[in-house]
């Protein structure tokens, strides 16, 4: 079965192996010495300085809602969101009691920059949190912009770049981020239970703003430093992850990734353009390359077109909240082959032609 979801994704023999390894003890000299290599490996993705990895024992949202550790219980922070994981940093913030503000923008537009830049000039906010890659619709937003924004105003942006990491560009000091969240088992090609913060050491330096016993930052960072977790770690998983990160750098690290991603889902685009199937973003250039959504043809249905694609081994994504029933979203992320995009193509014109 080829997982086209946003993650888990099909991983390889190699790690999947890895999770059938041998039981060990997180307080243990060996597990200890794991969590150091995957740290360094994390770094050298994008070799961004003066970074800190820590990992996290849970998903991608774990790690997002742990990096808001960095925001003080006392500060103002503005969310800058055009999808469900922009909104669901700012449902993280309420939940945390963290006084924040929200620009939003219709989840088929960019970001709304022009409010953004407004709202950072009028107010007095410590961090600006917004989403890289949004997966509700497969947009790339544009960080660049917003960084831009940020940088001159002397704001640190936060970033979930859960669906981005190791599969897109990054630009961490240009964008004038402070932290970014991220998970092994989407770009990266682990498997789910293992997330992590890139966190500035300077952050890192400022006293806790966590509200959480578990998802403290600063915690499971001074923990780790010193060659522990404050918590158990999932040992397999992060065997795993292990094993996948050797084989992203193997592959040639995130450019070759990011080239891999593009010419999949530009094969995936151009079958189903040639079918008549509509994109939901009007501009093909503002997604990114690891997903695309499409508008259900009419007379079609997402239950009808999962499972006939199901039967060929393929697992396809539905649309969220009001696309919910309207679109169907295809990722290539993982363990895929070019016979295995060539037999999608068939199924896609069988199911849709």
């Amino acid at each position: 079965m080829i997982l086209l979801n946003p993650g888990p994704v099909s991983m390889t023999a190699k790690v999947r192996a890895a999770l059938a390894g041998e039981d060990v003890c997180h307080r243990e000299p060996e597990f200890k010495a794991l969590v150091g290599r995957v740290r360094e490996k994390i770094s050298a993705v994008y070799g961004a300085a003066g970074f800190t990895p820590v990992l996290i024992g849970g998903s991608g949202t774990a790690a997002v809602e742990t990096m808001l550790s960095v925001i003080a219980p006392t500060a103002r922070s503005l969310v800058v969101a055009n999808g469900v994981y922009g909104e669901r940093m700012a449902a993280m913030l309420r939940a945390q009691n963290k006084a924040h503000d929200v620009v939003t923008a219709p989840w088929t537009s960019g970001m709304d920059l022009t409010a953004a830049e407004a709202a950072i000039a009028g107010g007095s906010f410590s961090h600006v949190l917004a989403v890289h890659h949004e997966t509700t619709t497969g947009r790339l937003n544009d960080l660049a912009s917003l960084g831009a924004i940020c940088k001159k105003a002397g704001v640190p942006l936060l970033v979930d770049a859960v669906s981005s990491f190791a599969g897109e560009d990054i630009r961490w000091d240009e964008w004038n981020i402070e932290a970014a969240a991220a998970t092994a088992n989407k770009c990266v090609h682990g498997a789910p239970g293992v997330s992590f913060v890139l966190v500035k050491d300077a952050a890192l330096a400022r006293p806790s703003g966590a509200t959480s016993v578990y998802l403290d930052l600063h915690r499971h960072a001074a923990d780790q430093a010193k060659g522990s977790t404050p918590f158990t770690l999932p040992t397999h998983v992060t065997f795993a992850f292990d094993a996948a990160l050797d084989e992203l750098a193997a592959s040639g690290g995130w450019k070759a990734r990011h080239a891999t991603y593009a010419a999949r889902s530009g094969r995936v685009r151009s079958t189903l353009r040639e079918l008549g199937v509509g994109y939901l973003l009007d501009d093909e250039s503002v997604y990114g390359t690891t997903l695309t959504s499409f508008r259900l043809p009419e007379g079609k249905t997402y239950e009808a077109l999962h499972a006939r694609l199901k039967d060929d081994g393929f697992v396809i994504y539905a649309g969220q909240g009001k696309f919910d029933g309207a679109i169907f979203r295809i990722a290539v992320m993982g363990e895929i082959t070019e016979r295995d995009v060539d037999r999608l193509a068939a199924s896609l014109r069988a199911a849709l032609g």
